[in-house]
């Protein structure tokens, strides 16, 4: 697999009640900025969002916002990035951050962050994309989540092992550990 360059990470717009949440976003923002990958996202100030950008941004990194013209004020649009897309609607986000990433990276988040998963999801499955899709499953906030696409498999409904289609990992780390892993393959 060629070196990832360029990682996109869904996040909630908000910090969420456990403060390893942000920690571990910004832990995540650093370590890509110290490796030289591309921060995608959703190009907002506040949240998560705010958290990873930030970090990645103040450790030297390049870091590419795509947000929706609708919610601009609402996430906060970042004014400080690399580059800041601005696009028509939801569905051109998330399809442009999608060909601009290696892979994808979910953080803690609300409704959007699980569209964002699931679709990326969706998409592997129809082969209408092949990246690696990983989880930071930070304080265990996924791990429901994972429970219930256990029960899928288990039931069924999935056409592959959710294991080939998803990385969990419970610390920044250790997730970026494996991505380094899998660009010297």
């Amino acid at each position: 697999m060629k070196r990832m360059e360029a990682l996109a990470v869904f996040c909630g717009s908000k910090n969420g009640v456990n403060d390893l949440f942000a920690i571990h976003a910004r832990q995540l923002g650093r370590l890509l900025a110290e490796e030289n990958i591309r921060l995608i996202y959703g190009g907002g100030s506040k949240g998560l969002m705010g958290a990873v950008a930030d970090a990645a941004l103040e450790s030297g990194g390049k870091v590419i916002g795509v947000i929706p013209e609708q919610l601009r004020s609402w996430e906060h649009q970042h004014n400080n990035l690399t580059e800041l897309h601005v696009v028509k609607d939801m569905h051109t986000r998330k399809k442009m951050m999608y060909e601009l990433c290696d892979a994808a990276i979910v953080l803690p988040g609300g409704f959007g962050t699980m569209d964002e998963l699931f679709e990326m999801l969706t998409w592997n499955q129809l082969a209408i994309h092949d990246k690696p899709i990983f989880v930071l499953n930070s304080g265990g906030y996924y791990s429901d989540l994972f429970q219930m696409m256990q029960r899928m498999q288990q039931q069924g409904f999935l056409y592959d092992p959710v294991s080939e289609r998803v990385g969990i990992f419970d610390l920044p780390q250790t997730l970026m550990h494996h991505v380094l892993s899998l660009s010297k393959l």
